[in-house]
């Protein structure tokens, strides 16, 4: 565990998931498990876990969920101190967790959270970029409206003038766009980024993110060092990342990364697993790559350990990962292949 020496600080919503129990599909759920999760908060407790100084910046409704939400990154050692209160209520995510050929399901309440509510103007970025190393947000906080666009350019300005370096993850969720359009929104938040997780076809005439295939991962490499490479030289991204995956059925995958560096194209290991819960683990990706880009580890290093940390989410119930350094550390050197840790 590092020893909080570098500080991150991520922006968006934070939600509250409810599942129902035992695997069952909605029309069975008599009860629901609740977890709390959004892209940046995933992002943030792993962070903290892994002993990052992590900030979390939001908006919560003042009311006794709005505690709880508190209260739950409080236990994961996130600083909560410049959240930001008002709006009515939490957003709400229904997830049914699919299993073998039976995929998950969800089904988004959040329409008039607290968070999407948000200006700019309601938030201390001036006080919480004073010290930052790194700053993060997803797409997911852009998809919520021209106003948390608004906070979002505020956000990154006052950390371009803090020197504070800026990592977005492009997290497209097509449910959730309905102002504007994903490509010509995100294409001016990321330009001068640091870091990119997730790519944009600059020369393509769709304005929505389209999944590409590829034949082989020569036609793959080709495809990923030309595209990344129009990112870097004509949006000023410095790096871009992508973890790729390969679905056997829901319940087992396999998962490996790439990072261009404006030079060349490094690729991770793979790794097949089994999944308990899926829903989080490329905010866990996000989280291993700013920990270890944070602490000035070589890049062929910092993916290998992210990609590890994606995998090891797979293992854990609910949105967050709650891993340690040396837990998915032991995953790149081979030392935890299951077992038991005696």
């Amino acid at each position: 565990m590092y020893t909080m020496k570098k500080k991150i600080v991520t922006f968006g919503e934070i939600m509250m998931r409810l599942s129902p129990k035992s695997n069952k599909r909605f029309s069975q759920a008599e009860d629901f498990k609740i977890n709390f999760g959004g892209a940046e908060a995933n992002v943030a407790v792993l962070l903290a876990n892994l002993g990052i100084h992590s900030t979390f910046v939001s908006k919560l409704p003042e009311n006794p969920i709005g505690d709880m939400v508190e209260r739950y990154l409080d236990s994961n050692r996130v600083d909560t101190s410049y959240i930001a209160y008002g709006g009515e209520r939490l957003g709400v995510y229904y997830f049914e967790n699919g299993n073998s050929v039976r995929s998950s399901k969800v089904v988004y309440d959040r329409k008039s959270s607290a968070m999407s509510t948000s200006k700019k103007g309601d938030f201390s970025f001036e006080e919480v970029f004073k010290d930052a190393d790194w700053f993060h947000f997803s797409g997911i906080t852009a998809a919520l409206g021209e106003n948390c666009v608004e906070a979002l350019k505020e956000a990154i300005k006052v950390a371009k003038k803090n020197d504070v370096k800026i990592s977005v993850d492009l997290n497209y969720r097509s449910k959730l766009w309905d102002y504007g359009t994903f490509k010509t929104v995100m294409r001016e938040l990321i330009k001068d980024v640091d870091l990119c997780i997730g790519w944009i076809d600059l020369n393509s005439k769709s304005n929505e993110f389209t999944p590409v295939s590829f034949k082989d991962e020569v036609e793959e490499k080709d495809y990923f060092i030309k595209v990344f490479g129009e990112m870097n030289k004509e949006l000023n991204v410095g790096l871009v990342a992508t973890t790729i995956r390969e679905t056997f059925s829901t319940s087992r995958n396999s998962l490996r990364g790439v990072i261009f560096d404006g030079d060349k194209l490094i690729a991770s290991n793979k790794y097949e697993f089994d999944i308990t819960d899926r829903v989080g683990a490329g905010d866990a990706f996000a989280a291993g790559l700013l920990c270890e880009l944070a602490n000035d580890k070589d890049i062929k290093e910092a993916l290998e350990f992210a990609v590890a940390s994606g995998v090891y989410k797979h293992t854990i119930e609910g949105d967050a990962s709650i891993a340690s350094y040396e837990e998915i550390k032991g995953i790149t050197t081979g030392i935890l292949a299951g077992g038991v840790a005696r």
